[in-house]
């Protein structure tokens, strides 16, 4: 008679690193100064510069994180900024 084959034991699962949730201010440019707010009720993340009080609101969906509101922010500063340099 022969054996039985012995099962495969499953890989362990990869640990995902944590994402931040505090950043740099584009405005001031205080580290560590902006706070990220997901308010998942309404979906609006918000982004609150601690220090200058400048602010960034936008929806959000379920899969939305931190960074991807402050990301967002900064893809408008920059926007905002080539249609200044642009109408100049």
């Amino acid at each position: 008679m022969g054996k039985r084959k012995a099962k495969a034991k499953p890989a362990p699962k990869k640990r995902m690193d944590k994402l931040d949730t505090v950043f740099t201010c584009p405005f001031c440019n205080h580290g560590d100064s902006v706070e990220c707010r997901i308010d998942m009720k309404n979906l609006i993340g918000e982004a609150i510069c601690n220090i200058c009080q400048e602010s960034f609101s936008t929806t959000i969906t379920a899969l939305t994180e931190a960074i991807d509101i402050y990301s967002e922010w900064i893809d408008e500063c920059e926007r905002v900024n080539t249609v200044d340099d642009d109408g100049a």
